[in-house]
This record gives C-alpha cells, sequence and structure tokens, in this order.
C-alpha cells in the first residue's frame, strides 16, 4: 500500500486515532480518560491543563509502581536474582543478534545526554559489571512497529512505509511536545531514565525556533508559536498516539509487545549476576538508586541544575562526579534531532536509520 498525499495524512491520522477508521489506537485510550477527568467531556486534540496532569498523572504512576514492585523483588528473602540478558551477553562475545525488529525512535538532545551519561557513571559505580548504553546509542522507543522478523521481512515493511517517511520523521519538527522530571526506574533486568509529560512546569531550556507546518496549516505544541509561556496542551502522548496513527495510514499494522504510559531511555542492563548475588550489595543498590533519584527530584528538577552534585555515602557506595554539571531535565521531543525509523537488529542501539526527521 502506497503512503497518504501530504494534504490528507493529518486527516488520516486523525481518523485513525479516533477510531474513525475501524482499527482501534491503543494510545487513544489515555487520553479519553484524560479528557473524561475535566469539565469539558469532549476529546479535543489539545488537553487542557487539568488533563495535563492527569496524563502525567498515569506516566508518573506507572513508574513509581514498578519501582516499589522491583523493590520488593530486590529485597524479598527468596530473590530469584536478576534477569540477565543472555542475547546481549551473546553479543558482546561476538555472536550477532538474529532478532530484527522496525521502530521510531527520538533521540536524545546533547543535555540530556550529557544527565544520562553522568547517572551512568554513578550506577557504575554501585555494580562495576553493569553493561552501559552507548551515548551516542541512547534512544527512547515512541513506537515499536514490530519486532523479531527476519531481514527480508522488515524489508518489505519499509517499502510499504517509504512513501510516509518524511511526513512521519518530521512530525515532531510540527508537533512540539516537553518531558519533565527524569528520574530512574529499575527492574531485574536493567535501569533506565524516564520522564513525564509536562504539565505547566517552568521552562528550563533556551527557546527553540517556532514550530513550521508543512504543506500549510498551523503547527501545534510546545512554543509552536513562540511564546514566552509553556504550552503542553499537545503531549508527548500524542505523538505516540499520532504515530501510530500515522504508521496505520501507510499500511502497517504495529505490533508492539507492550503499550505502557512510559517514556524512557535504556541506561544499563545486566549482563552477569555478580554485582547483587548478595544481599547486603542489593540493599545498596536500592539506595544508590534512590539516593540519585533524590538528587534528580531536588536538583534536576527544580531547574537548578545539579552542578555540584557529589553523591558520595560514607561508604563509597555512589559518588558523583564534580564539574559534570549544570544538567537540565527537561526533553523538548525533536529537539536537534528529528524522530527517526529505525530497522535491523537494534535492541540494544544498534541497526540502520532508514530516515531521520529535522530537529529543531
Amino acid at each position: 500500500m502506497g503512503g497518504l498525499p501530504a494534504t490528507t495524512a493529518a486527516a488520516a491520522a486523525a481518523a485513525a486515532a479516533s477510531g474513525a477508521d475501524g482499527g482501534i489506537n491503543p494510545y487513544n485510550d489515555a487520553i479519553l480518560r484524560a479528557a473524561a477527568s475535566s469539565d469539558d467531556a469532549q476529546l479535543e486534540a489539545s488537553v487542557t491543563q487539568s488533563q495535563q496532569r492527569h496524563l502525567q498523572s498515569l506516566y508518573h504512576a506507572h513508574r513509581t509502581g514498578r519501582n516499589a514492585k522491583q523493590r520488593e523483588l530486590f529485597l524479598a528473602p527468596d530473590y530469584a536474582g536478576v534477569a540477565v540478558d543472555g542475547a546481549l551477553a551473546d553479543l558482546l562475545n561476538g555472536i550477532p543478534d538474529p532478532r530484527n525488529c522496525l521502530v521510531v525512535w527520538a533521540r536524545p538532545p546533547d543535555h540530556i545526554v550529557r544527565l544520562a551519561v553522568h547517572l551512568q557513571k554513578c550506577l557504575k559505580k554501585a555494580a562495576p559489571n553493569l553493561w552501559l548504553m552507548p551515548p551516542h546509542r541512547l534512544h527512547m522507543t515512541t513506537l515499536e512497529i514490530t519486532h523479531s522478523k527476519t531481514p527480508d521481512e522488515i524489508g518489505y515493511l519499509v517499502d510499504l512505509l517509504r512513501p510516509s517517511l518524511d511526513r512521519l520523521t518530521a512530525h515532531t519538527f510540527n508537533h512540539r511536545s516537553r518531558l519533565v522530571k527524569p528520574l530512574l526506574s529499575y527492574d531485574l533486568a536493567g535501569v533506565a531514565l524516564t520522564f513525564l509529560p509536562a504539565a505547566g512546569e517552568p521552562l528550563s531550556t533556551p527557546t527553540p525556533m517556532a514550530a513550521v507546518p508543512l504543506g500549510g496549516g498551523v503547527g501545534v505544541g510546545y512554543r509552536s508559536g513562540g511564546q514566552a509561556d509553556p504550552d503542553d496542551t499537545y503531549s508527548y502522548h500524542h505523538v505516540r498516539r499520532d504515530v501510530y496513527a500515522l504508521v496505520r495510514a501507510a499500511g502497517l499494522e504495529p505490533s508492539s509487545r507492550y503499550v505502557v504510559p512510559s517514556a524512557h531511555v535504556t541506561l544499563a542492563r545486566f549482563v552477569v549476576p555478580h554485582d547483587h548475588a548478595a544481599a547486603p550489595a542489593r540493599a545498596a543498590w536500592i539506595a544508590a538508586i534512590e539516593k540519585i533519584n533524590r538528587w534528580l527530584e531536588t536538583a534536576v528538577w527544580s531547574g537548578g541544575g545539579g552542578g555540584d552534585h557529589n553523591d558520595q555515602d560514607d561508604d563509597g557506595s555512589v559518588d558523583g562526579m564534580h564539574g559534570d554539571g549544570p544538567f537540565v531535565g527537561e526533553w523538548i521531543v525533536g529537539q536537534e534531532n528529528g524522530l527517526l525509523v529505525r530497522a535491523g537488529s537494534l535492541w540494544y542501539g544498534g541497526g540502520r536509520t532508514v530516515a531521520a526527521g529535522e530537529g529543531f
């Protein structure tokens, strides 16, 4: 199936998002619930501030609930061990990963990469055998179109998507959304840096250029007209919804493994069990993560930058690095990098770029 003309792509995206084409967009449910939480029961392309807060609360509940559950698992008397990533361990030993995927990624801007690298250093001190995602491969999966396919299967899907690549990867240039309040989330497999959709928090990054619509119309989202105050009516969850709709409009049916309210960048994975074999080590691991998160909340969320982060405990279990700051925790999606369509063996940041959108 071919792609839609530029003049009808936006309408097709809206139709797919609302289910008007007979399909169900899994990202629309949270937006419907957000609309129902406000006095305005009508679903709109943009949401009121109370709706923004509701969307943010869904992402907050997901990551805090997950951390609480994983804390229990790490500290349980019947602790079963970390989930060593066998495919990654094989890859590090020269055995190729046979799983091929097709995804839409958002690359973090430089200031988020700097923050992520700083946190990786802190985590490495707490667990020396962690595998760290290389800085140039850091990414956030906006949409997993499909996974665990052969190269030929992925090539066929890429051909279907090709006529729509320009509009798909340019989406964040015209539709600005903001992520804030970074926090470490963890489980038995690794650690990620998670974000929340913004809901009117103070701005902490320089003003980007205004959104300039492609093919006419009006750009939407954060500072789309260069305004001085934050405009979070179009959220990252809307981006995920609309990217899903654009992929469906191109003739592909996304088959993501899971759809959860999460905006995360994987920082580290476990490839050996040694660091967490003993109960005191596991307790120290949790304490290290919780201390880093307190620093993020008090120093980075506030916009203060946390430039003098020195998180060294008396026992030396975690220490920060002077001179790495100041740090900014706000991410306007599309800043410096447009969306990427990536294909191949990319579970750990690899693969190839099929198309890259324009950043701002």
